[in-house]
């Protein structure tokens, strides 16, 4: 196993990609768990990590608002629609008339 300090941190300049980044995130809590680095080591780690969730939820956002579902219209041939965001608990949403329930 490589020691928790010898595996710096990705330098900002190489973008990584999503399943590199994820990747990163994990070998992050792996090495957070384990309790063999130092303080200030496990502080960088800590920044690190929460800047990869907030960029791959930002990408995971993003790539759920690209999603599109089939529409039935009556007499009409399916198309398709952007996905609206499902409503969050206190907010309603008034359904469309002729549409499935996914």
């Amino acid at each position: 196993m490589t020691p928790p300090d010898a595996r710096p941190p990705a330098p900002e300049s190489e973008p990584l990609s999503f399943e590199q980044a994820l990747e990163r995130l994990e070998t992050i809590v792996e090495e957070l768990e384990s309790g063999e680095l130092s303080l200030e080591q496990s502080l960088a780690r800590y920044e690190e990590g929460v800047r990869l969730s907030q960029r791959l939820t930002q990408t995971l956002d993003d790539a759920e608002k690209r999603i599109e579902r089939l529409v039935e219209d009556e007499g009409r041939p399916p198309t398709t629609r952007p996905l609206e965001p499902e409503p969050k608990p206190n907010e309603r949403r008034q359904p469309v008339e002729d549409e499935l329930p996914f």
